[in-house]
């Protein structure tokens, strides 16, 4: 099976702002490799540490919000 990691890099960042909570964290419980791709573009902090959330960085809540909007948001609907 040929698996599109851009796409699923995608969701992974739209679910992100889905449990975004204190401004700039969301629940980390997503695939690791996925974590690591989202982390080497700049999107989130590094995900290695033992809190069970990760710091989405200025870029990456930006593009998580757009994103969440993209696949997620009906027409005429608002995200969070």
């Amino acid at each position: 099976m040929n698996i599109n990691t851009d796409t699923v890099d995608e969701v992974v960042l739209a679910l992100l702002y889905l449990t975004l909570h204190d401004q700039n964290r969301a629940w980390k419980g997503h695939d690791w490799d996925v974590m690591n791709r989202l982390y080497e573009r700049g999107l989130i902090r590094d995900p290695v540490n033992k809190t069970k959330s990760v710091v989405l960085t200025d870029k990456g809540l930006g593009e998580s919000e757009r994103l969440f909007n993209q696949y997620f948001v009906g027409a005429g609907g608002m995200g969070k």
